[in-house]
């Protein structure tokens, strides 16, 4: 520790760094965050990432299908929107009026005129997206996609620059999200999201709510009226 703090240790050992998480009072996932980080500063020429790919496999698209009237999508790393089923669009309001190519939760979170008004707690939501793009960041800073996003992100809206110099790499997360949807109204839903197997950085969410309830019967008019503007459910995006 003496060596890391006089900055004689160029690349310290699983021990110091857990000793400087418990001296520092990090949390689970800050911890994670800084081990990450040393594993990077111990390499001596990393080679740089490969460029994710955007190729959502046809099994997956089935199961977004399956998942109606949930909810349901896939992203990227750096939260493209690469796959949904009708709903799962439906959700993000407005989001369909972008191209495909240009849909990103974080550029809807931030830059979509509609975003402040669908999301009940829309500070929370865009705290948790920094703070993950920021720890991404930390781990593969010159990935190109994650580059080009926080890129345009701090030119477009003061309010990331300034969640973005904060250095924070957790948010808080919530089992549910609400929104004040246009089509069917206030809806809250439990969310889940996941790694996916086999394709680096790809991620699933879906949106439940108990059958029977208010919830559930909004989530059955969303993709009732998904269905009717989006010809190709589980399109994968271009």
């Amino acid at each position: 520790m003496y060596r890391l703090e006089r900055g004689k240790e160029t690349r310290p050992g699983p021990g110091v760094v857990d000793a400087l998480a418990r001296a520092l009072r990090l949390d689970d996932a800050e911890h994670h965050h800084l081990r990450e980080l040393a594993v990077r500063a111990a390499r001596y020429a990393p080679e740089p990432a490969p460029t994710p790919s955007r190729t959502v496999r046809p099994h997956l698209k089935l199961i977004l299908e399956t998942l109606r009237p949930s909810p349901a999508y896939i992203v990227s790393r750096a939260m493209d929107i690469l796959a949904t089923n009708p709903g799962g669009l439906a959700l993000y309001a407005g989001i369909s009026d972008w191209p495909s190519a240009q849909r990103n939760l974080a550029r809807y979170l931030f830059l979509h005129p509609a975003a402040h008004d669908i999301f009940t707690d829309w500070d929370n939501q865009i705290r948790g997206c920094v703070a993950r793009l920021r720890a991404l960041a930390g781990t593969d800073p010159d990935a190109p996609d994650l580059t080009a996003l926080v890129g345009e992100l701090l030119l477009k809206s003061p309010d990331f620059a300034k969640l973005w110099d904060r250095y924070e790499v957790t948010g808080r997360k919530y089992a549910t999200k609400t929104f004040q949807h246009p089509q069917v109204g206030r809806i809250t839903l439990a969310f889940q999201g996941m790694q996916l197997e086999g394709t680096p950085g790809h991620r699933m969410g879906i949106y439940t709510a108990e059958p029977g309830t208010p919830d559930h019967d909004a989530m059955l008019l969303l993709d009732l009226a998904a269905t009717t503007t989006e010809p190709r459910p589980a399109e994968q995006q271009r």
